[in-house]
């Protein structure tokens, strides 16, 4: 039925730009623009891959409230199973404020209690038997209720059934370190972390040096996002970097990694190699970063496909 299954953080943002610090002392700051949008990195995964021409099934969990009724409209509008979906009463469903300095750089206000923080392992086996081929575990470190024990659970159950696993990541939050998580590496047919991500749990600062170490815990490809320098991408066979794609003016690189990750299942999904792939995710990222919001840049395969031909 379906032909990429995402699993991961589902959520609103309030996004304002351009922010600095002078709003600590003026207690007021105009923006350019405020406004509310849709995240969650698997939300934005999932809805990318949906405006490419992918059937996905999205697997999360939000709360009974108005915010989650608008995250389970907004699915549905970009054509979403919403039948994967926990709805959990008296459960907050995140809502994260966006701060977006004049680079483009983000800058995150979160709630801890909400439902960007609540994903288990138990909101996501019971739908795990109409999975896709291609399943994305968005979420690497979002929940602290997905702790490593649960995750080499679920990776496990998903390699049983001989699927293509891929993995994005956020930051470790707990302090992890690469040997921490080395029993589910393996598991791990296509991982991307950014630069930044992996070094923290290895403390090499050298990408190229990260993703060949990835590949020697296991991972079958490793590809390291650099942002504006492009991408790595590790095998057993080698290493090869990726050239970013050029933008015209970056206004906001949220969503960015995720529209990355989706330009590349995309490709998995169509039985691209791995180079192909991180051209396609590096052209995907580039039109979003060219708007505000984690996904306006996107409206259908023609944005992307356009942009490779003509570089616009």
């Amino acid at each position: 039925m379906y032909d990429i299954t995402v699993i991961g953080a589902a959520i609103i943002d309030v996004l304002a730009a351009h922010a600095g610090r002078q709003v600590f002392e003026t207690g007021s700051q105009p923006m350019d623009t405020i406004q509310m949008s849709f995240g969650g990195d698997a939300l934005n995964e999932a809805v990318i891959l949906s405006r490419l021409g992918a059937r996905v099934q999205l697997i999360t969990k939000i709360g009974s409230d108005e915010a989650g009724k608008r995250v389970f409209n907004y699915m549905e509008e970009n054509h979403l199973s919403t039948e994967s979906v926990t709805i959990e009463e008296r459960l907050q469903t995140g809502i994260n404020i966006v701060l977006v300095d004049h680079d483009g750089e983000r800058h995150f206000l979160t709630n801890p209690h909400s439902s960007l923080r609540k994903l288990a392992l138990e909101d996501v086996e019971p739908y795990l038997d109409r999975a896709a081929k291609i399943v994305s575990f968005a979420s690497m470190f979002v929940s602290p209720l997905f702790t490593i024990e649960s995750m080499e659970r679920l990776f496990a159950r998903i390699k049983k059934e001989d699927r293509i696993l891929a993995v994005d990541m956020t930051k470790a939050k707990q302090g992890e370190t690469l040997e921490d998580i080395r029993e589910i590496l393996p598991f791990i047919d296509y991982l991307f972390p950014n630069e930044e991500e992996i070094a923290m749990l290895t403390g090499v600062q050298d990408p190229c040096e990260n993703a060949r170490r990835l590949v020697e815990k296991g991972v079958k490809t490793a590809v390291v996002k650099c942002g504006a320098k492009g991408c790595i991408v590790a095998d057993r066979m080698g290493l090869q970097k990726v050239p970013a794609v050029p933008v015209q003016t970056c206004v906001d690189t949220t969503g960015a990694g995720d529209s990355f990750a989706a330009g590349f299942l995309y490709g998995v999904s169509r039985g691209w190699d791995a180079v192909t792939c991180a051209g396609f995710g590096s052209a995907t990222a580039s039109c979003v970063v060219e708007q505000y919001g984690s996904v306006s840049g996107i409206r259908s395969f023609k944005d992307v496909e356009a942009r490779i031909r003509t570089g616009k």
